[in-house]
């Protein structure tokens, strides 16, 4: 099972796309390319090293032409993130795909309106 976590452009929009201009579209992809990948690096930072199997295996794929990107693990040497990220019985969690998710949410919002704003001026 992967570990993952999801960043959306499409879903902040209450418009149909169909009717943006491409420009701000291209915008909005972009503000959901760059959130995505300060997850992903600030996930590598932090995720723990034993190995380094995990920093160099987290991804991003992006959906949606673009307006979606999911962040993690995906393939099935990583595992062991999802025990990582929650914890077990008998170990504690030692989470960094949602911290860095949280680091994040705070500054999407900001993203995407920079880079519409920047399309508009």
């Amino acid at each position: 099972m992967p570990v993952t976590a999801r960043i959306l452009g499409a879903e902040r929009l209450q418009v149909d796309l169909d009717q943006l201009d491409e420009t701000i579209i291209a915008a909005l992809k972009k503000a959901v390319r760059e959130a995505a990948e300060a997850v992903r690096d600030d996930t590598k930072a932090t995720v723990p090293r034993a190995t380094g199997h995990l920093q160099e295996h987290v991804d991003i794929r992006y959906e949606n032409d673009g307006l979606t990107a999911e962040v993690g693990w995906f393939d099935d040497e990583s595992y062991y993130a999802t025990y990582l990220e929650n914890g077990t019985r008998s170990r504690p969690a030692r989470p960094s795909l949602g911290p860095a998710l949280e680091k994040e949410r705070g500054r999407y919002r900001a993203r995407l309106t920079e880079e519409v704003r920047k399309v508009l001026r």
